[in-house]
C-alpha cells in the first residue's frame, strides 16, 4: 500500500489526483489531503441548488464536483480528508462504509475520542457528525474516502451550502450546525489539525503494516496537473451538469434524495438528468441515455425499465420509487 499526504490545498489537484491513482495504478493507497476554503459536490448533484452562491462568491470559496456521490460538503483547512482506494473482487463490490471505517474510529477511539458508525455512511460523536464518506467503484478497484471535522468554521460551513428540508423532514434537528461538531472539541488534549495529520497517518501505518511516506513521482505529478486543468477545475464539469429543464421532481427514498430533472418535448423524453445524494455501483448516465426517446407515460416508462437493476444505479432505491419520480 502506498502512504501519502498531498501538499496542495487546490480541490481541482487533489480530486484528480484520487481518480489519476484510483484508475491509472494497481497498487492500494491511503491518503491524507486537505482543500482551500470550497464546496466539494457529489457526482449527480445539481450544483446551483446545493449552495448559497451569493455567499461562495462573496467569500471565493471554490466549487468542485468529486467522482463519487453523496452529498455537498464544505472543506476548509480545520477539514481532513482522507482517502482509500482498495483492489477488490467482482463479489465485493458491495457499498458497505463501515468496513472501510473501522480504522477511522479505531484511530478516534484511541485519541480517546467516543465516534461510531451511524446512518448510511457517517462517524458521529454522541450523534452529531464528525464525518460524512462516499465511494465509487472502477473496475477492479474501488475509492472510498470522508471528511474528518477537526476545526472547521462552522458558520462558513452552515452558509455556503444550501440545505434541502428534505434531508430533516425525518429528523428531530432543523439545521445543519446542531448536527456537527468538530473533533477537536472532544479531545482528551488538546492538538492541532497537522498534530491529528501526523497521528492518524502514523495509527494506519502500523494497522497496514507500512513503513514510510511515497511521494507522487514526476510523471504522475504531470498527469495529475493536466487532469485538474481539463476536467476538475472547469465549469463543463463542476457546473455544466446542472442545466434547467421543463421537469424537476425530487424524492426522499432509503437510499437518499433521488431528483430528476426531464426535457420533454412532444411527449417524448428528450434529456434526463439524475442528481441527489444517493450512492451507485453503475453510473446512473447510462440507465438516462436508455430512457431517452421513451413516451413520457407510466407504461412506456416501465417498459424502458424492464430487465434493468434499478439497485445498481441507485442504491436503495427499487423500480416503483423511480416510477414515482419519473411520472
Amino acid at each position: 500500500m502506498r502512504y501519502l499526504w498531498l501538499p496542495t490545498q487546490s480541490p481541482y489537484v487533489n480530486l484528480a489526483t484520487e481518480e489519476y491513482l484510483l484508475t491509472h495504478t494497481e497498487e492500494e493507497v491511503f491518503m491524507l489531503w486537505q482543500n482551500c476554503d470550497s464546496v466539494i459536490i457529489g457526482r449527480h448533484q445539481n450544483t446551483l441548488a446545493e449552495i448559497n452562491n451569493d455567499f461562495v462568491e462573496a467569500n471565493n470559496i471554490l466549487i468542485a464536483r468529486r467522482l463519487t456521490g453523496g452529498g455537498a460538503v464544505f472543506h476548509d483547512l480545520g477539514n481532513l480528508n482522507f482517502s482509500f482506494i482498495r483492489n477488490v473482487e467482482p463479489h465485493e463490490k458491495e457499498i458497505d462504509f463501515a468496513k472501510f471505517l473501522r480504522p477511522i474510529v479505531g484511530a478516534l477511539q484511541e485519541l480517546g475520542v467516543p465516534a461510531a458508525f451511524s446512518g448510511r455512511n457517517d462517524l458521529v460523536v454522541h450523534d452529531k457528525k464528525i464525518s460524512g464518506n462516499a465511494m465509487v467503484f472502477y473496475e477492479n478497484r474501488v475509492l472510498e474516502h470522508g471528511t474528518l471535522l477537526f476545526s472547521t468554521v462552522s458558520n462558513n460551513l452552515v452558509q455556503a451550502l444550501r440545505v434541502d428540508p428534505e434531508k430533516f423532514r425525518d429528523k428531530a434537528v432543523k439545521s445543519v450546525r446542531s448536527r456537527v461538531t468538530n473533533i477537536s472539541e472532544h479531545l482528551p488534549r488538546p492538538m492541532t489539525v497537522m498534530e491529528f495529520k501526523d497521528y492518524l497517518m502514523n495509527y494506519i501505518l502500523r494497522q497496514e503494516g507500512g513503513r514510510q511516506l511515497s511521494q507522487l513521482d514526476e510523471h504522475e505529478v504531470q498527469a495529475i496537473q493536466q487532469l485538474a486543468k481539463e476536467k476538475f477545475s472547469t465549469w463543463a464539469w463542476n457546473y455544466g451538469q446542472s442545466p434547467k429543464y421543463a421537469l424537476d421532481r425530487k424524492m426522499r427514498t432509503q437510499g437518499g434524495t433521488v431528483q430528476v430533472v426531464m426535457d420533454v418535448r412532444n411527449g417524448i423524453v428528450a434529456d434526463v438528468h439524475f442528481y441527489g445524494d444517493f450512492f451507485f455501483r453503475k453510473d446512473p448516465d447510462l440507465l438516462a441515455q436508455a430512457l431517452i426517446g421513451t413516451a413520457h407515460t407510466e407504461s412506456a416508462l416501465r417498459k424502458a425499465l424492464q430487465g434493468i437493476a434499478v439497485e445498481q444505479y441507485f442504491n436503495g432505491v427499487t423500480q416503483e420509487d423511480l416510477l414515482q419520480i419519473l411520472v
